[in-house]
């Protein structure tokens, strides 16, 4: 499900990450996003620590949406591999593999 999906046109833009990272972690799904500094911003990390989020995304936010794509079908079964462990984790979804980017290894 889709920002969108979910919140609504406009709404979904007006969603803080804190927000829609939590509310996604309490419906106990994983989250897909593109943005290459979630590492670095400490209110969102909080968040995929304080709700045990499962995370995965995709750092080069300029790629087509083909591209994307195909990052996570090659990416299919490390993906699933990965949700089924429980978080806190926030992971980079690679070419060709997936790369922890939280908590540090």
């Amino acid at each position: 499900m889709t920002l969108t999906e979910h919140y609504g046109i406009p709404a979904d833009e007006q969603v803080a990450d804190t927000e829609w990272i939590e509310e996604a972690a309490r419906r106990g799904w994983p989250t897909l996003m593109k943005d290459k500094r979630i590492r670095h911003r400490r209110a969102e990390i909080d968040a995929v620590v304080s709700h045990q989020a499962r995370c995965f995304v995709i750092t080069r936010g300029e790629l087509p949406s083909a591209e994307m794509a195909r990052r996570v079908i090659a990416n299919e079964a490390a993906i699933l591999t990965a949700v089924a462990e429980p978080g806190p984790y926030i992971y980079s979804v690679q070419m060709d593999r997936l790369s922890r980017l939280y908590p540090p290894s």
